[in-house]
């Protein structure tokens, strides 16, 4: 049997993919639209947050909140905590873009699943929450014990 990490490597790099294209027709590129989606799920995160959510550097966030700032997607809020941070959170253009997202997302999920059933669908998703949740739980305990 293949690794099931590469299984799940392939699979996601292909989703990515197959919702990229989709995207574009739109005109939303695919960091732009995970920067979206990242912010949909943690409006009010400063770019640090958002860049270690990303699993990118913190300049790279800068320049691509930069430019979903000038598109008038972003805005950047001081944040009353730390008068050197900013808080990021989507305006409602955005919002309404990621209304026209989820159907693209929703048909490329559909798409993906094609010959598999709804138990099958709910067990596969229950089994991969529950792997995620294992392995944020690991990486909060890894933190600790080298922090």
């Amino acid at each position: 049997m293949e690794n099931i990490g590469s299984i799940l490597a392939d699979t996601s790099r292909l989703m990515r993919r197959a919702f990229d294209t989709r995207a574009r027709a739109i005109g939303v590129t695919r960091p732009q639209w995970q920067v979206l989606i990242t912010l949909r799920r943690h409006e009010g995160i400063n770019q640090g947050g958002l860049a270690e959510q990303l699993d990118v550097e913190p300049i790279t966030v800068c320049r691509m909140v930069d430019r979903l700032q000038e598109a008038g997607l972003v805005e950047r809020r001081a944040d009353a905590a730390d008068r050197r941070s900013w808080r990021l959170h989507l305006t409602p253009r955005a919002h309404g873009l990621l209304v026209q997202l989820r159907p693209l997302a929703d048909a490329m999920i559909e798409e993906a699943f094609e010959g598999v059933d709804a138990e099958d669908r709910e067990t596969f998703a229950r089994l991969l929450e529950q792997v995620r949740e294992n392995m944020t739980r690991r990486q909060g305990e890894t933190a600790v014990s080298h922090g």
